[in-house]
This record gives structure tokens, C-alpha cells and sequence, in this order.
């Protein structure tokens, strides 16, 4: 089994920055993607930003130069800075990976971080 625990969420104020944390344990031999989502009531769950294991990073056309995603390999640690955040970024955030074990992989959700941004 694999947990995932998220660390970092809180109220800040538009123009504030937050930093999210989430660390991987458990039965994992690799990870290959490690990423977040955020969801708003009344929305589907959608990908804010993700990065494989070579370090390429992907985001949301909304967080593009505002957010930054870094993972540390090592201790199978994914993070998002989250700069300039404005009251459209208030959310529930998630993060996942994508997690081999030896035998398959799947992906592994944490349980979500609430980031409220007060405009």
C-alpha cells in the first residue's frame, strides 16, 4: 500500500503565495508522475500541474508563470509553489502518483489540502 500526506494548505490573501507538500510512502519501487489537481464545489477535479521523474514539468494555461512545480526523487516528494494567487485558485488541492511497486503501477490520490484565497 501507498500513502500519500499533504502538508501546506491554508487562507492567504490574493497577491499571497502558498507552498504545498506532498510526500509518498509505503510499498513503491518507482514513481514516473507526480502532480496536483485542485476541485471547486460543483466542478470536476482538474490537473493544475504535473512532473515526471526526469523533471519535466506540464500546467494549467491558468497557473502558468504564477506556480511552480519541483519534486525531490530521492524522498518521493512532490511540491507546488503557488505565487500571485488570486481568489480563482480557492480550492481543494490533491495531489497523486503514479506508483510502481514491482509488480504494477497505479496512481495514489492524498487527501486533500483546502487553499482559500481572500480577495
Amino acid at each position: 500500500q501507498v500513502q500519500l500526506v499533504e502538508s501546506g494548505g491554508g487562507l492567504v490573501q490574493a497577491g499571497g503565495s502558498l507552498r504545498l507538500s506532498c510526500a509518498a510512502s509505503g510499498n513503491i519501487v518507482s514513481i514516473s508522475h507526480m502532480g496536483w489537481y485542485r476541485r471547486t464545489p460543483g466542478k470536476e477535479r482538474v490537473l493544475v500541474a504535473e512532473i515526471t521523474d526526469r523533471g519535466a514539468p506540464r500546467y494549467d494555461d491558468f497557473v502558468k508563470g504564477r506556480f511552480t512545480i519541483s519534486r525531490d526523487s530521492a524522498k518521493n516528494t512532490v511540491f507546488l509553489q503557488m505565487n500571485s494567487l488570486e481568489a480563482e485558485d480557492t480550492a481543494v488541492y490533491y495531489c497523486y502518483s503514479l506508483v510502481n511497486n514491482g509488480v504494477y503501477t497505479s496512481d495514489y490520490w492524498g487527501q486533500g489540502t483546502q487553499v482559500t484565497v481572500s480577495s
